[in-house]
């Protein structure tokens, strides 16, 4: 997604008021790390009755219900691809990461699986040198390092932190990593919207399978809780998009953070759930390495723009 290059002289002018637009992002980023956090509160809570697979079909067929509108409102042209083989390695990479993600929750401290996955722009890092063949230099290699000697200090390997549920939970965020690089391909010719709504409109059919092996007829309540995690999710991405939109993503980056001071006030009020001071200190590293990587894709991008800018006639 491509983001608006602030002046570079406005950075450096004293005591100089935000800009409208990149206040707005801020809060954006901070609502939908609320939104983050609820919806992971109600995985934990509704995987005390129904199975993570089931719930992640849920959270799935919720998430479309709720794009119908915005697909009656554009038509079904907008949905028209060339793309479909790519959209479809998304959709199979976005369930994976759900799958993993949900048991995960389902498992461990709320805020120990949300540090843990701030090692997404790690992960990006190193597919995008496989599969789109960015060049990533020495710096950025040594923040890859940095963001998984974080990683190793939440899961202490050797002590009591490292778990099934804990690796499960890199695994996902791995799936994820390899679905935002589709995302990236996805977006050089395909609308954000209809990005989204091909993914969920994937994950339902891919998300039903495993949930018919462990299915059990819901609740109304249990439904809601899976209304909930599918409006939360959906919500939540959306907000993170159009933030996006408006700022530079490693101006964004810091409040980022604000999902795991949220996850832990979750975890706390409703599961009675401390985090360890190990799992600050190794989610602060692991979002000081991502914050540096953003960073640096952004000045990168910023210097292309400017490059093709130049070349212009």
């Amino acid at each position: 997604m491509p983001e608006p290059a602030y002046p570079s002289e406005a950075r450096h002018i004293a005591f100089r008021a935000p800009e409208p637009n990149f206040v707005l992002a801020v809060t954006l980023m901070i609502v939908a790390s609320a939104f983050f956090a609820a919806m992971a509160g109600l995985i934990r809570y509704g995987s005390e009755d129904l199975h993570p697979f089931q719930l992640a079909f849920l959270r799935s067929a919720f998430g479309l219900l709720l794009m119908l509108p915005w697909l009656m409102r554009s038509g079904p042209g907008i949905l028209r691809t060339r793309r479909f083989g790519l959209f479809t390695v998304r959709g199979l990479t976005s369930a994976a990461a759900m799958f993993a993600f949900f048991w995960a929750l389902s498992q461990m401290q709320l805020a120990d699986a949300v540090a843990l996955s701030f090692t997404a722009p790690l992960f990006v890092t190193i597919l995008a040198v496989v599969f789109l063949h960015e060049v990533v230099r020495a710096r950025r290699w040594t923040a890859v390092a940095v963001g998984f000697i974080g990683a190793m200090i939440i899961l202490r390997p050797g002590g009591d932190a490292i778990s099934w549920p804990a690796l499960a939970v890199l695994f996902s965020t791995l799936m994820m990593a390899a679905s935002i690089i589709c995302i990236k391909l996805l977006s050089r010719t395909e609308s954000v919207n209809a990005i989204y709504f091909w993914m969920v409109l994937f994950l339902v059919p891919i998300t039903f399978v495993p949930a018919v092996f462990v299915w059990q007829d819901p609740t109304w309540e249990q439904l809601a809780v899976g209304a909930g995690i599918g409006f939360a999710g959906t919500v939540g991405h959306l907000l993170v998009t159009r933030a996006f939109g408006l700022a530079d993503t490693s101006a964004l980056m810091p409040f980022d953070f604000a999902r795991l001071i949220f996850s832990a006030i979750v975890g706390f009020l409703f599961f009675s759930q401390v985090p360890d001071i190990w799992t600050g200190v190794g989610a602060t590293v692991i979002a000081a390495a991502g914050f540096y990587i953003a960073h640096r894709e952004a000045r990168a991008a910023r210097s292309a723009g400017a490059a093709r800018s130049a070349a212009e006639p």
